[in-house]
C-alpha cells in the first residue's frame, strides 16, 4: 500500500482553506430575502447573517395588534437567518466535498 503524499495533502488543505476564505468573503455580497404575512413584513439579510433591512407594509401596522406585527418581524428574521445559514452551508459544501468541519459553519 502506497504512503499518502504529505506534500500533496498539505497543498490540498491550503487550497481548501483559501477557497473557504474566498467563500466567506463572498458571503458579504450575497443576499437572502424572507417575507411573511403575505409580504407584509420582509427582511433582507446578508450571507454573513447581518440584517440589512426590515420592510413593513403600512397595512400591517394595526395599533390594536402590535403583538402580531412583532411576531411577523421575528418570523421573517428567523426565516432569513435560516436561508442565510443554508446558503453559507451549501457554498462551503462545494469546497469541502460535504465534509463536516467543526467550527467552520
Amino acid at each position: 500500500m502506497a504512503k499518502p503524499n504529505i506534500g500533496n495533502m498539505m497543498k490540498q488543505a491550503q487550497k481548501m482553506q483559501a477557497d473557504m476564505a474566498r467563500i466567506q468573503e463572498g458571503l458579504k455580497d450575497e443576499r437572502v430575502e424572507a417575507s411573511v404575512g403575505g409580504g407584509m413584513v420582509k427582511v433582507v439579510m446578508s450571507g454573513e447573517m447581518t440584517v440589512l433591512s426590515v420592510l413593513i407594509d403600512p397595512a400591517a401596522v394595526d395599533p390594536d395588534d402590535v403583538a402580531m406585527l412583532q411576531d411577523m418581524v421575528a418570523a421573517a428574521v428567523n426565516e432569513a437567518s435560516r436561508q442565510a445559514q443554508e446558503l453559507a452551508s451549501s457554498k462551503m459544501a462545494a469546497v469541502t466535498g460535504g465534509m463536516n468541519l467543526p467550527g467552520l459553519m
